[in-house]
């Protein structure tokens, strides 16, 4: 197991976003008032890039996309990749999800192409939308050309109309920003670009492609928020001042699109600080999200936290959640869990911080931080699950470290705090906190080097968390709770009938080995010679408080 941020892998925790990949535009070969054209990949070097990227899998799912636009183009229409994809190959970086819009053909005509690849389910058919699934569960979702209009409040009130006649430009003005308004000829590789969303991306900028039409969906300014996070972008001053403007609208959206959109902001961002920074300019932290708010202002140590105040603190505790993830390879609801309890870990501080003794200190602040982590995580719509195991993460964050200077000190740690801590931070695991108190020692400083004022520094390596870990691996509790010493079996062994007592006696059992470090043949001797279950019950008691 990887144990340390050292070496190359140094360099990538604290630096500058490497959101857009340093490679040369796309070339231009063409451009009239509609849009810019530019050669992008064609069929066979772009499928083995996503070979060679994402494996054989997507390999299969773009060579459907193609078998798709030969028959479309056969049938007199034209099929064309839009959204991600496109935009991830601008970008550089690996895509694996192909979205299809098909030009100049029917709904019922495109149904009849692609029936014979796959099941065909018409997810929004009414919308021109049909998802194909090929054997094995691949995904293609494909769409006609269409125009949305407002006509009702929230994200449903909207007039869908279909047009298989429409130009390019004209379809691509319903997506939200410029780059996601790219498409492309998966045959030829030339990519379309309308709006200047291939500059935009290479100037690092966010820019809404239909004033009017991005309006009508206020998720969007959750998007933008995310995208900025991923991609390292820059709103436009228009831009800004219309998210800004749609704030109070979100009021409107269902928890889930916000929870996907901020669970998007932190798992695929490498710097999901400036997602939350947008966020901030948006207004929406002031607005919606005042545990949030309340960190801003909050001073720490300077100490400790030379980076200045909580916010600040949470911001850099993010970057480094992400970078955590990155290095020791977390997926799924273990990424998650850790990126939740970064943005909470220090919720508490602003209800105890204090100036005394010529110190700012926020005693207890592990514990105050537990409500308002419950309060937001709610607001957003996370999981019951995610929001106990985050709970649980935020009391103890401080635990890893203390107990470290502990043993640095030579205070015998006992195998019984590990086994209690497990217990106690429960359904959340060791590992988990040690990530997430991982990320909070790295989201600090510079430091200044005592003996050279003008030398700054990253806070030393969390050697912590490697000890943590590896005494709970030896403890078996590094993601589960320890196992009981003794069960019911082993008490209907030594004579006893079963009944609600057993409960009783395998807690004193627990007891005896977490805070005695009774080992299991030790707490056996003490049933030598007992004549009840009670009697017995009477006698572990008085041991484990002797």
């Amino acid at each position: 197991m990887k144990e340390t941020f050292q070496g190359e892998h140094e360099k990538t925790f604290r630096r500058t976003a490497r959101h857009i990949h340093e490679h040369a535009l796309p070339e231009k070969i063409g451009e009239d008032k509609e849009l810019t054209r530019y050669r992008g990949h064609d069929e066979a070097a772009f499928g083995a890039r996503v070979e060679a990227e994402q494996g054989t899998e997507a390999r299969v799912a773009f060579e459907t996309v193609c078998a798709i636009a030969r028959s479309v183009q056969e049938a007199g229409g034209r099929a064309l990749l839009v959204g991600g994809s496109v935009r991830d190959e601008v970008l550089g970086v690996p895509s694996k999800d192909f979205d299809v819009e098909i030009y100049g053909l029917s709904p019922e005509a495109v149904e009849k192409i692609i029936a014979p690849l796959g099941r065909v389910d018409a997810i929004g058919q009414a919308f021109g939308i049909l998802k194909l699934t090929k054997p094995g569960g691949l995904d293609i979702d494909i769409s006609l050309p269409r125009s949305d209009s407002k006509i009702g409040t929230g994200h449903r009130g909207f007039e869908v109309k279909v047009d298989p006649t429409m130009s390019i430009r004209e379809a691509a003005k319903r997506r939200d920003f410029t780059f996601n308004a790219l498409s492309k000829d998966p045959l030829t590789g030339e990519i379309f670009d309308p709006f200047g969303g291939v500059l935009d991306l290479r100037e690092r900028r966010l820019r809404v492609t239909d004033t009017e039409r991005f309006r009508d969906d206020p998720l969007r300014v959750f998007r933008g928020a995310q995208f900025i996070a991923r991609f390292g972008l820059r709103p436009d001053t228009e831009t800004l001042a219309i998210m800004q403007s749609m704030a109070p609208e979100l009021e409107t959206l269902p928890k889930e699109r916000i929870r996907e959109e901020w669970e998007k902001l932190l798992l695929k961002s490498e710097q999901p600080s400036l997602g939350l920074h947008a966020l901030h300019e948006m207004g929406i932290v002031e607005r919606y999200y005042p545990e949030l708010q309340s960190l801003r202002g909050t001073k720490q140590e300077f100490d400790w936290h030379p980076e200045g105040d909580v916010w600040t603190h949470t911001l850099l505790v993010l970057d480094s959640a992400a970078a955590v993830i990155r290095y020791y390879g977390l997926a799924g609801e273990e990424a998650r869990t850790v990126m939740w309890a970064s943005l909470c870990h220090d919720l508490g501080k602003p209800e105890t911080t204090v100036y005394e003794d010529g110190r700012i200190r926020s005693t207890a602040h592990e514990a105050a931080g537990a409500e308002p982590t419950k309060k937001l995580l709610e607001k957003i719509g996370v999981d019951n699950d995610t929001v106990a195991k985050c709970i649980a993460l935020v009391r103890d964050h401080l635990w890893p470290g203390i107990i470290y200077l502990k043993h640095r000190q030579k205070e015998g740690i006992s195998d019984g705090a590990f086994r209690r801590l497990a217990k106690r931070i429960n359904p959340a695991t060791i590992a988990e906190l040690t990530y997430v108190a991982e990320a909070d020692h790295r989201g600090r400083g510079p430091f200044v080097d005592s003996a050279h004022l003008e030398q700054f520094l990253l806070p030393d390596p969390f050697t912590a968390g490697a000890w943590v870990r590896k005494r709970a691996q030896e403890l078996d509790v590094y993601k589960e709770t320890p196992k009981p010493i003794l069960q019911g079996r082993d008490l209907i062994g030594l004579g006893f009938e079963p009944g609600k007592e057993f409960g009783r006696v395998i807690a004193l059992a627990e007891d005896l080995r977490d805070q005695k470090n009774f080992t299991r043949e030790q707490i056996l001797e003490l049933f030598v010679g007992a004549r009840s279950l009670s009697a017995t019950i009477a006698k572990l008691a008085q041991t484990r408080d002797s």
